[in-house]
């Protein structure tokens, strides 16, 4: 059932990127034109091009992805932590995989806040939970982000017994069911969710469903500025920051919907 859903999840996953439906405006104005189909073409064209110039100029996702940052506060206080758990999505699996580096991506920040709080509380452990995402490694995957983890923060000094790795996850509801039973926590034990600011309010409403008590949110990542400093010629950042909002809103709905 939970594969089913992952990759159900995939699939409409890339139906709902915006260069998707732009690849299917542009291919149906290329077949309009075949066929002679002149004003759906130019209709078509007319679209993809003014969807294509209005996001490169304005980051119209941001508006609604700086509400999501905004949820929980920014490095909230925190006097006792027994556990850091880290939600995998900052290490370049594929990177690390061929060039055997602990490559970090755009989400590195998880990584190096985990760091900063474990210096900070360095009776606490860190709890890594992250397999593989990838719709290829579906069934059968020999890529973990766990690994890729465990060598970081070996290399950064954390203690094997200070490390506790979970490697089977691929969504977020995943990393709260899988993670609570691995690590079976106590009632009165507190813990700190580390991940991305867009991504926190799914990811809370995930391990409390599974469980999860005395959760303290600690946002990191953020991805949005002021919305003049963001406006100019940025096709790529903006774009990104568009389907991310999809994705987490298609997402909170569906997990809302599902009971994860």
């Amino acid at each position: 059932m939970d594969t089913a859903f992952f990759i159900t999840a995939k699939l409409i996953g890339g139906l709902l990127l915006l260069e998707t439906w732009i690849l299917i405006g542009l291919g149906v104005s290329l077949v309009s034109l075949l066929t002679q189909k002149r004003i759906i073409a130019l209709f078509g064209i007319s679209c993809t091009f003014v969807c294509i110039v209005v996001l490169s100029v304005f980051p119209i996702g941001n508006l609604v992805l700086a509400h999501f940052e905004a949820t929980y506060p920014v490095k909230p206080e925190v006097e006792e932590v027994d556990g850091i758990i880290v939600l995998g999505g900052g290490g370049n699996v594929d990177v690390w995989d061929r060039w055997s580096l602990p490559e970090l991506g755009e989400g590195a920040d998880r990584y190096t806040a985990a760091l900063e709080l474990y210096r900070q509380h360095p009776k606490s452990i860190i709890v890594f939970t992250g397999g593989s995402g990838d719709l290829r490694n579906a069934l059968n995957s020999n890529k973990s982000e766990s690994s890729l983890a465990r060598e970081f923060f070996l290399a950064q000094g954390i203690q094997p017994e200070r490390l506790v790795l979970e490697a089977s996850s691929r969504n977020t509801a995943e990393n709260a069911k899988f993670t609570f039973k691995l690590v079976q926590p106590r009632q009165d034990m507190k813990w700190v969710l580390v991940t991305s600011a867009f991504h926190m309010p799914r990811a809370m409403r995930s391990f409390k469903t599974a469980g999860w008590r005395n959760l303290t949110a600690y946002p990191v990542d953020f991805r949005t500025g002021s919305f003049k400093s963001q406006s100019g010629w940025n096709f790529g950042q903006n774009l990104s920051n568009f389907n991310i909002v999809i994705r987490e809103v298609v997402g909170q709905l569906v997990y809302s919907l599902t009971l994860r």
